[in-house]
């Protein structure tokens, strides 16, 4: 495993590692306005939300690497302290990269990149209509992390009016994971795309005390076939079965085929039941699954 203390690396070098490991990254795609009345429009993928009650973002506009400079948006924050988080979605991902050439302050990025400014109903700083989500916030804190090239400036945004494109809401009225069409930023010119295709769920552990991969036997743990992930959602169960209902299992078709063709090959029978219990843990059937490699 590759090493590195962050003081022996330039700021170039850190900001790619870390660029590269931590991600992907939400992009706040933020509208503020200086006292003047100049409007800037600007991507970070420095983001993301940190309180509910009071709705807090972060995002922070870090000191240029290059030349140690600061950005518009920060200056702008400096004198009205107020902005609105535009949320970005795919239909719009290559104007949003647009906006962030680094324009002559004064400059209107709404313009250079083809967006439409909305009147925020709040705040100064206007909206992008075509973001599918709107944050109108008031600017709480700034917290300047450094003089240094790279160095953030974590700006507290509180969230004050929501508005919401309709046509991404499912039918209870919620925000539809699939419809909203998210983008993020990896690392250099990489973002990723959230598509119903890499959607997938994790039940959370809220409501009931998993027992634990340490709960499960040994030669479950040292499987060679199950996954960590595999461990993890048996471990999210809430009791192990009883004796009877394991017993019970081996009357299941595909678990009797498995038990049938391995009579006297202990190993092979450990590992084809591991196989078929990884199929159930694929399909949800933790339970099952559970039963099967207990067997």
């Amino acid at each position: 495993m590759l090493t590195l203390k962050t003081e022996d690396l330039t700021a170039v070098q850190l900001q790619d590692y870390l660029q590269y490991a931590i991600a992907p990254r939400p992009i706040c795609f933020v509208s503020t306005i200086d006292a003047e009345g100049n409007i800037n429009l600007s991507p970070f993928s420095f983001f993301n939300m940190f309180s509910t009650k009071p709705p807090i973002c972060i995002f922070s506009p870090a000191r240029r690497v290059r030349d140690n400079t600061t950005k518009h948006t920060l200056q702008n924050v400096l004198e009205v302290k107020e902005c609105v988080i535009n949320i970005v979605n795919y239909d719009m991902v290559q104007q949003m990269s647009l906006a962030s050439t680094e324009y002559a302050k004064g400059v209107n990025e709404f313009e250079k990149a083809g967006f439409t400014m909305l009147k925020s109903d709040i705040v100064k700083p206007p909206r992008v209509a075509e973001a599918p989500v709107q944050f109108e916030c008031v600017v709480n804190q700034v917290i300047p992390l450094g003089d240094n090239h790279g160095a953030g400036n974590l700006i507290l945004a509180e969230i004050k009016l929501i508005h919401i494109n309709e046509n991404i809401l499912d039918s209870s009225g919620k925000i539809d994971q699939q419809k909203i069409d998210l983008v993020a930023r990896l690392g250099g010119d990489w973002y990723c795309r959230v598509t119903e295709d890499n959607l997938f769920k994790v039940a959370k552990p809220l409501a009931k005390l998993g027992i634990g991969v340490n709960a499960l036997p040994q030669s479950v743990r040292l499987s060679k076939v199950l996954t960590g992930n595999d461990l993890g959602m048996l471990g999210n169960v809430e009791y192990l079965p009883s004796d009877e209902e394991v017993d019970l299992i081996s009357l299941n078709p595909q678990v009797k085929e498995v038990l049938d063709a391995t009579i006297g090959d202990v190993t092979n029978r450990e590992r084809e039941l591991h196989e078929l219990a990884k199929i159930f843990l694929n399909q949800g059937e933790v339970e099952l699954a559970l039963k099967i490699v207990l067997l």
